[in-house]
């Protein structure tokens, strides 16, 4: 099974809308933020397992944040990324590695 970014943000969606828009933006982003925690300290660690579960929730808890900000995260990556990098507008960047693309 794949699941494409559109079909994740809209999963997310119909699971927990009601209830991410209650929370609001400032909660929700404080819950991605533990999460990006969590994720940060699977990468430390030595467990494949629960690894992928924090880049699950973050990715869950990304298209939440983006669903109560009204934000198609398919459109928005295209808009940034589908012509090449944002700094040099190729497909392999080749902006300088001290700078962020």
């Amino acid at each position: 099974m794949e699941v494409s970014l559109s079909e994740l943000q809209t999963l997310i969606r119909n699971m927990y809308y009601e209830k991410d828009l209650a929370r609001g933006i400032p909660g929700t982003f404080m819950w991605l933020m533990e999460e990006m925690g969590e994720l940060s300290t699977a990468l430390r660690s030595d467990n494949p397992e629960n690894l992928a579960e924090e880049f699950a929730d973050v990715l869950a808890w990304l298209a939440t944040i983006a669903n109560v900000a009204n934000v198609d995260l398919n459109q928005a990556i295209i808009d940034k990324y589908g012509s090449g990098c944002p700094g040099c507008s190729k497909l392999v960047c080749v902006c300088p590695d001290q700078e962020k693309p």
